[in-house]
């Protein structure tokens, strides 16, 4: 690539949390390990390589994964320790240029024009050192726009390295299905393959009467996407909206007391994302879901805090009065929101200080885990 053309990287960790922990624990390397909710409703979070022939994939529901792979080794999720990882992983890339576009934990873009060096040498020399500080693998990308980065980096994973130049991008994406168009849903893909249309090249070539009956008013966006044309720039800093954390139950819970103290327990897990993040919130939200999938929402505003025991009682409240309303109700989830977030600096604008409590309590879970101390009021 010429020093003036953009470059663009797309960084994407190879089975994130599956691999973290076959490296935590020599004894799943080479198994096909699942790592999600073990119990009855839980949901695939991730799936090794090893389990990905057998057809488990992510979000896909832990009962169903185990009939398609039986002798898979499930595991639980580890919050914690994926997050620390990932800021490592995001130190590397910022080393590299300060234009990181973070898309999830394991996921992100980075804009490297104006980075000294070869691109491809930067894009070898990250892989490298993700190896050395987590020993984990990523496979990248490397192209001149965001599009065509992505779909580079899944074309020979694990561990892959591919590079797209400005003149290869009809060469390179021409002969991938249509699948590999990112955004094109499961069901507008199986569309477009009905409708006799199997590459990205027969995609960027069909005509108006062939493409609009699927795609609309957004034919030419999607016949430019095919072709490779992407001109969004690398957005650094995202302003993140909301911190969650939810739970499906492996039973209906109908039981008042029980459902408060799972509901302080979300609490208390989004707090803490929230002070590990040095945010605040203003807004707290509850989303409850019935045994039917009828689901609601109840929120109330307050004055900017990061403090466990604030939230907690608000998120209990809100649970409370809905719980009055609908009495014997039964519950198959729960979840926490936060949001209006502002950073926590701002908080000595209301005479507010991080609690020492809430602080211990966080060093705590570090060390000895979520479950090493509680508060009562989460305690089933």
């Amino acid at each position: 690539m010429t020093a003036r053309e953009r470059t663009i990287l797309h960084v994407d960790m190879d089975a994130f949390y599956a691999s973290v922990e076959q490296h935590d624990d020599p004894r799943l390397a080479g198994k096909p390990v699942i790592v999600g909710g073990t119990q009855g409703r839980g949901v695939v979070a991730a799936a090794s390589y090893e389990a990905r022939p057998f057809g488990v994939r992510s979000a896909m529901p832990m009962r169903t994964a185990l009939e398609r792979c039986p002798h898979a080794i499930c595991v639980a999720p580890r919050m914690r320790r994926y997050c620390d990882i990932s800021q490592r992983v995001f130190g590397i890339f910022h080393t590299v240029t300060p234009l990181v576009e973070g898309l999830s934990l394991d996921e992100a873009f980075l804009d490297v024009t104006a980075s000294p060096g070869d691109p491809a040498q930067l894009a070898a020399a990250i892989k490298r050192r993700i190896g050395e500080v987590t020993g984990l693998t990523a496979s990248v990308g490397v192209a001149p726009n965001k599009l065509v980065a992505k779909i580079a980096s899944e074309l020979h994973k694990p561990d892959g390295l591919t590079i797209v130049t400005a003149g290869r991008i009809h060469e390179v994406l021409d002969p991938l299905p249509v699948r590999c168009l990112p955004g094109l849903g499961r069901k507008t893909g199986v569309r477009v393959v009905q409708a006799g249309i199997a590459t990205l090249g027969e995609l960027r070539s069909a005509p108006d009467p062939v493409l609009w009956p699927i795609f609309g008013r957004y034919t030419q966006r999607v016949r430019e996407r095919a072709s490779g044309v992407d001109d969004r720039a690398v957005t650094s800093g995202r302003e993140e909206k909301s911190i969650s954390a939810e739970d499906t139950f492996a039973r209906d819970i109908a039981d008042p007391r029980t459902l408060r103290a799972e509901l302080a327990q979300l609490a208390d897990r989004a707090t803490e994302r929230l002070r590990a993040k040095s945010l605040a919130a203003a807004c707290v939200a509850v989303k409850i879901r019935r045994a039917d999938f009828t689901t609601f929402t109840r929120q109330r505003r307050l004055t900017p805090t990061q403090e466990r025991r604030a939230i907690s009682s608000v998120a209990v409240e809100l649970l409370g009065a809905w719980l009055a309303e609908h009495p014997g109700a039964k519950l198959r989830l729960l979840g926490v929101a936060l949001s209006d977030l502002c950073p926590a600096i701002q908080l000595n604008l209301f005479r507010e200080t991080r609690p020492a409590l809430d602080a211990a309590i966080d060093v705590i879970h570090r060390r000895f885990g979520s479950h090493a101390l509680r508060r009562a009021a989460s305690i089933k």
